[in-house]
């Protein structure tokens, strides 16, 4: 399985930059990962939030195959602990997908559409984060989920 991480816009911090791909880096020894990152729109002052999010929805949905399991970051969704999450990802790794996507959405969160199409939602925390931290954060507890799965000791540092 490989894991994609979808995000709408792109991270500025020069630091979150740098810390991401360290993660990102690591990842790849556990599991074939990528990030694509999908421009943030412009031109948005005339825009409803509503126009926002469903223009934001035709670029996000077209990123997906028919098969990929689709797994929104939402305030709304489950949250686990970090061994929690790695057992929900050994179980996503065990099932028959090609490709899990993962998907960070814009600043006004997904559009009824994309939530239509996901199959699952988790929530990082009950506080709020930046969509540039919670891209480090998310990208940590995957790396993090690994070395559970592989009993090394990260997650005990």
């Amino acid at each position: 399985m490989k894991i994609t991480f979808l995000t709408v816009g792109k991270t500025t911090n020069q630091y979150l930059i740098k810390l991401q791909e360290e993660y990102q880096n690591r990842l790849k020894f556990y599991i074939p990962f990528e990030t694509v990152v999908i421009p943030e729109l412009k031109n948005t002052k005339n825009l409803s939030v509503n126009e926002q999010q469903e223009k934001e929805a035709d670029l996000i949905l077209k990123a997906f195959e028919a098969n990929d399991e689709v797994i929104l970051l939402d305030e709304r969704g489950k949250q686990y602990t970090s061994v929690g999450f790695s057992e929900f990802m050994a179980k996503k790794m065990l099932a028959s997908h090609k490709r899990m996507i993962f998907v960070v959405g814009g600043p006004y969160g997904f559009s009824e559409r994309v939530y239509q199409r996901a199959n699952g939602k988790i929530s990082l925390s009950s506080m709020t984060f930046s969509h540039q931290m919670i891209r480090l954060i998310f990208t940590e507890q995957l790396y993090r989920a690994m070395t559970i799965l592989k009993g090394e000791p990260y997650h005990h540092e």
